[in-house]
């Protein structure tokens, strides 16, 4: 898992994970921000963590070289950007694409970008919700492989909607994030299957 914040998506995979037919683990925690919460909650449990901080590095190129190298020592399935706040770059997606996941504030392919909550309510929309995507070269832009609808209130603002948005989420990227790695997947297109028996596909994991 990738994180910048304080690791409560990173605290509701582990707790799922404590049931023996979830399928995953955690088996380490990278984040850009060396007080991150989500060291914290990692340590706590036991999980190796590293911090790879753009500072640290001479370009964007190197930090995202390092990045694609510290995921490497952890050899993971499946990586999760939890609240992590950098973009990633050529490197990571060349060496783990198709099997890393973000989550987005609203329901894609509605109101991407980095203000999701905000776009919507001064869209007026009355459903948004979150998205869990596979991470491609684009913004928000990748296969949707979860969503769960929110109501936006009457009197929503964006810390009340973006608050209810993100109880929801962690829940839905725990369950995805289970049944993944359970099931497997399958993408053809924009598609995206949960399971890996399906007959047709033009990649699978």
């Amino acid at each position: 898992m990738l994180a910048s914040g304080t690791g409560s998506t990173l605290r509701a995979v582990i707790e799922a994970a404590r049931e023996e037919s979830y399928g995953a683990r955690v088996v380490g925690v990278i984040t850009d921000v060396a007080d991150a919460g989500a060291l914290d909650i990692a340590r706590s449990e036991g999980i190796p963590t590293a911090v790879v901080r753009l500072a640290d590095f001479e370009d964007r190129d190197q930090w995202d070289a390092a990045i694609a190298r510290t995921l490497a020592t952890f050899d993971p399935e499946l990586v999760l950007l939890a609240g992590f706040m950098r973009i990633l770059g050529a490197p990571v997606l060349e060496r783990f694409g198709g099997r890393i996941l973000n989550t987005h504030p609203a329901l894609l392919p509605a109101y991407p970008g980095a203000h999701g909550v905000r776009d919507a309510l001064a869209g007026g929309a009355k459903i948004t919700g979150c998205t869990v995507i596979l991470v491609d070269a684009g913004v928000d832009t990748g296969p949707i492989v979860a969503q769960a609808a929110i109501e936006v209130l009457d009197d929503d603002n964006e810390d009340t909607l973006h608050a209810r948005i993100k109880e929801v989420e962690r829940g839905l990227v725990a369950r995805t994030l289970g049944r993944l790695a359970r099931e497997g997947w399958t993408v053809t297109g924009r598609s995206v299957r949960i399971g890996a028996a399906i007959p047709t596909t033009e990649e699978s994991s």
